[in-house]
């Protein structure tokens, strides 16, 4: 090998190496505006703001050492990925989420930011507005009582929401059962039969689909509606057992659990022949996944009816059991896994008229 191919591998080497070291630490993010002085490294990061500039991201980011005739010049401006922002200074990441609208300082001697309108200190990660509403979500649940217009709005067509009934469910002993049906249903020990009793029939179902900018297509209710009358208040459905006086004592609970995403509306006759279901299919798929292996077909071809084709949601399911053909109504469940109470909706003369899961307040989304 002469002297020129060796030359050539080195210098192919090196750009290979380059190339390597240029790659970014970061996955992509959105586009931002930074000045070359900021990207070519004769300026400091100093100024951030955050604008509706149709650009990416809408953030700004300008050096220490740039004036107002300079980043006039459209021309000592450029277009990058935020990431490549954060590799330049990763203190970066802690602002991302801010709104549109922040103007911020950075402090390089102690690398944090400072909201120039509030004065206001950043140095920890400022949150996902959706994981804030989620967080307020958490808090909201759960709750022993709310006035009956929070139930009511939750199954009030507006522009983002829409009530749909999705079928009936059968409920041949009117004892209802709530739980997650890929983890519990027809496990006694942690599945929750509610105390109160409706008389035995068949009851529709409808679900509060809600379109949020912020959160997607989410079910955002649940209901299991057993008359037409107007319910005037509501009080928590507790556990077989017990009452609303109960939560006061220790160890007493109303809520379900949520593991796989998934809740549903049962009777506790269909609970049990869905545990033999269940035991049977194990038992021919040892290996299987009940989701993923026999109730995901389900879904995706229930998102192609012209039901979920109409709300443009697909997260929902009216399944029938093999052998008896009982129904049973499974829903997302919400922001998905957690634990949710449902609540009896009572009209004048003190009858059941509804049960309702709330799995997110509105207006937090």
């Amino acid at each position: 090998m002469g002297l020129f191919d060796k030359k050539k591998n080195n210098t192919e080497k090196q750009e290979k190496q380059t190339e390597k070291t240029n790659q970014k630490s970061y996955q992509p993010l959105g586009a931002c505006i930074v000045t070359k002085s900021l990207l070519s490294g004769t300026s400091r990061l100093k100024w951030m703001f955050r604008e509706n500039n149709g650009i990416g991201t809408g953030w700004v980011a300008l050096g220490d050492t740039d004036t107002q005739e300079y980043i006039n010049q459209v021309e000592n401006l450029t277009v990058v990925d935020f990431s490549l922002l954060m590799e330049i200074e990763p203190a970066v990441r802690n602002v991302f989420y801010m709104p549109i609208g922040a103007d911020l300082e950075f402090i390089s001697d102690g690398k944090y930011f400072v909201d120039t309108r509030t004065g206001e200190e950043i140095r920890e990660p400022v949150k996902h507005p959706l994981q804030i509403a989620f967080e307020r979500n958490l808090k909201f649940l759960n709750q022993e009582t709310y006035d009956a217009v929070f139930f009511q709005n939750l199954f009030r067509k507006t522009e983002k929401l829409e009530r749909v009934a999705v079928g009936q469910v059968d409920l041949p002993t009117g004892r209802v059962v709530l739980a997650d049906p890929m983890a519990y249903l027809g496990n006694e020990k942690y599945q929750t039969v509610l105390e109160k009793q409706i008389p035995k029939g068949s009851y529709d179902v409808e679900l509060s689909i809600m379109r949020s900018a912020l959160a997607g297509i989410r079910v955002a209710a649940a209901r299991l509606k057993i008359t037409d009358e107007i319910p005037l208040r509501y009080e928590i459905a507790m556990p077989k057992g017990f009452e609303p006086t109960d939560l006061q004592k220790p160890g007493v609970f109303s809520f379900f659990g949520v593991d796989t995403g998934l809740a549903c509306f049962a009777d506790v006759s269909i609970a049990k022949e869905y545990k033999v279901f269940l035991e049977e299919w194990k038992q021919e798929h040892p290996e299987g996944n009940l989701y993923q292996d026999y109730f995901s077909y389900l879904f995706a071809e229930n998102a192609k009816s012209d039901l979920a084709v109409k709300v443009g949601a697909g997260n929902f399911l009216l399944w029938k059991l093999p052998q008896s053909r009982k129904r049973l109504v499974m829903f997302a469940s919400g922001m998905g896994d957690g634990i949710y109470s449902a609540y009896w909706g009572m009209d004048q003369n003190e009858n059941i008229t509804e049960l309702v899961i709330p799995f997110m307040n509105l207006e937090y989304f």
